[in-house]
């Protein structure tokens, strides 16, 4: 077994390690500003020693909201060699009550909190009398009571550590592998999301099961896009990159979110990262904004390009089985089309990216075919905040597509029924864990840890199934949430919801739902731009807002579900009985702002259904079966 280390204990020895090498980046006024590795540490602990200086004892809880940004990792780091306990909240909460029951359920002491997130606070502070201050990390003209700029918080840091630096050293040397580092709350799909406790072990166990199957190196950059307030940008991106001596840079933060996420394209050819954390909706955007380029180059361009991509895919077959003395031919022509084609697609991640690490959900092996083919695989991977999260991934020289991942060692796996019983090999069941990166349990709810953590096995609630070795596993979707036909079969949705979204332009989000109802529905996110051009490609004199127009619509939807039924070009991916026979076509996207996909971009089903539940209800009618009732004729005008 390995040394059981604190993260404080990690930090200490990787910025000795390296020193004045550059671990942060980030971009302030137009210009990239690099932090090393030693001072990463020396700012983390003056902002303990702020924290001491205000009362913070050791256990005390300390909330985090802020975009991503260098001053996020500084004060979780100033928090943690405090002795405290972060909360990281989610930038993208924007009802008051999911802020306030994080808060006040954690019963947070002082929070570190961004310009943009203030009004959020400002709500709902007068509710929250354990608050005691408020840092901002933002220099501001005028601060409300308990409010303080984080410039004045350094100083008071500054002159703390003068008077008390052996304090300071004593308390963060106190610090054990069993206390507590994170309370991480889950998305969920009520309004009392759960709080997972993340141990300082949890974390540093996770970062040396990670290096089992995926590496970085030295100097490496990371352009981290992800929330960094979930446990996978933790793990996957600034302890894996500190460990390996590599930098991590942040998007640009925008006056809105909006603003921040046009700030991605420039961040990635400006930092030209080597890798970057993402997640299947980001991927999915990717691909279609590569698409969009390509076709605007004209008919000639489109129709090399699809030919390239079809040679490289089936070359690559599924990675691990690529090439072989049938495909020879393919390999010259391979290094041709990279050398025109995808070398300058490739520009557009900086022309530097080796590969990309998924997770979040799902990837459709299609996905993961792409990418490679052009010259930046995605690899798949696997986990869960309750498992710190990493429990699998594909890698450089290691993938097959379509699974999920090497297991990450040492970690225990197994495979179980309904009754908890392990079953064989390719049985699918309920992926059940255990490991040092299993979670503490959940902040006070002590009867979700014992039904999730049993025997300290974690029963992560997803299904899944592996071969005879437990080298790879796939993951198949969630063990609880199945459709359920009338006569009481189940089945898993996600396969088909992937293969349908990330194989259709006309199609943006999709669930299917069965309840033991008679047949399947699906609820659709259409692509209204790219219907649109369909239909002026077919008629360009056509009124758009006609019900001629929102027909022709439809039915180009309807022949993209049609293609997995028997007989179609994708016949036979899923079994015919579960394929939707009512569409209910959607006016309205699935957004954070409406709660219905979480911060990781991951839709929300529970809440999906419940928010559309007249459509649901209405699809189970002989009009709200007909393809064109009006409900959704209405959604595409």
């Amino acid at each position: 077994m390995s040394e059981r280390i604190t993260i404080i204990d990690f930090v200490d020895k990787y910025t000795a390690k390296y020193g004045k090498s550059t671990f942060l980046r980030e971009k302030l006024d137009g210009v990239w500003h690099e932090t090393s590795f030693e001072d990463t540490r020396k700012e983390g602990r003056i902002l303990a020693a702020a924290f001491m200086s205000m009362g913070l004892q050791k256990g005390e809880r300390v909330a985090l909201l802020s975009e991503g940004r260098k001053l996020w990792i500084i004060a979780e780091l100033g928090i943690l060699y405090a002795g405290g306990v972060d909360v990281p909240l989610s930038a993208k909460l924007e009802e008051s009550n999911d802020l306030y029951f994080r808060i006040h359920h954690s019963d947070t002491r002082f929070i570190v909190t961004s310009q943009q997130q203030l009004p959020k606070i400002r709500k709902i502070v007068d509710q929250l009398p354990l608050v005691e201050k408020i840092i901002v990390l933002d220099e501001l003209k005028e601060y409300s009571e308990k409010e303080i700029g984080i410039n004045e918080f350094f100083k008071m840091g500054e002159a703390y550590m003068a008077e008390n630096e052996a304090k300071v050293d004593e308390r963060a040397k106190s610090v054990g592998p069993d206390d507590y580092a994170n309370i991480s709350y889950t998305s969920g799909t009520t309004a009392d999301p759960k709080g997972v406790i993340l141990t300082h072990r949890n974390y540093t166990a996770n970062v040396e099961q990670g290096s089992s199957v995926i590496r970085v190196g030295e100097g490496e950059v990371m352009l981290i896009l992800l929330p960094l307030d979930h446990c996978f940008a933790h793990v996957a991106g600034f302890y894996t990159m500190m460990m390996y001596g590599g930098s991590i840079a942040t998007v640009p933060v925008g006056k809105n979110p909006l603003a921040t996420l046009k700030n991605v394209p420039v961040a990635i050819k400006e930092v030209r990262p080597h890798v970057m954390l993402s997640v299947p909706a980001l991927a999915r955007n990717f691909k279609k904004n590569i698409e969009t380029g390509i076709a605007a180059k004209g008919p000639k361009v489109q129709k090399l390009y699809n030919f390239a991509l079809n040679n490289a895919i089936k070359y690559n077959k599924e990675y691990h089985n690529r090439g072989g003395i049938l495909n020879w031919w393919r390999k010259p022509l391979m290094a041709l089309f990279d050398k025109l084609i995808f070398s300058q697609v490739r520009q557009n991640f900086g022309g530097r990216m080796k590969f990309f690490v998924g997770g979040g959900a799902l990837l459709d092996i299609e996905l993961q075919r792409y990418f490679c083919a052009i010259g930046i695989p995605m690899f798949q991977g696997y986990g869960l905040s309750e498992a710190t999260p990493i429990i699998c991934a594909n890698s450089t020289g290691h993938a097959i597509f379509g699974s999920s991942g090497r297991v990450v060692k040492p970690l225990d796996i197994k495979i179980c029924d309904d009754e908890g019983k392990e079953v064989a090999p390719e049985v699918k069941g309920e992926i059940v864990i255990r490991g040092e990166n299993v979670m503490a349990g959940y902040w006070k709810n002590p009867e979700s840890t014992a039904k999730t953590i049993v025997d300290g096995w974690l029963h992560t609630g997803d299904m899944g199934w592996m071969k005879k070795d437990k080298e790879y596993l796939w993951v198949t979707g969630r063990f609880k949430s199945l459709l359920i036909s009338h006569d009481g079969e189940k089945y898993s949705p996600e396969g088909f919801e992937d293969s349908l979204t990330d194989g259709s332009k006309y199609i943006d989000q999709d669930i299917i739902h069965n309840n033991q109802d008679p047949y399947t529905i699906a609820l659709i996110v259409p692509n209204k731009d790219a219907l649109r051009e369909y239909v002026k490609s077919v008629n360009p004199s056509i009124d758009l807002a006609s019900d001629e127009a929102c027909k022709m619509m439809l039915q180009k939807i309807q022949d993209e579900v049609n293609a997995y039924k028997t007989g179609g070009p994708k016949g036979g991916m899923f079994p015919d009985r579960w394929l939707p026979a009512a569409l209910a076509v959607l006016p309205e996207a699935w957004t954070e702002k409406n709660g219905l996909v979480n911060s990781t971009m991951k839709i929300v089903r529970g809440k999906v259904e419940k928010y559309f539940e007249d459509r649901i209800e209405y699809a189970y009618t002989p009009e709200g079966k007909d393809l064109f009732n009006p409900k959704n004729m209405d959604a595409l005008k």
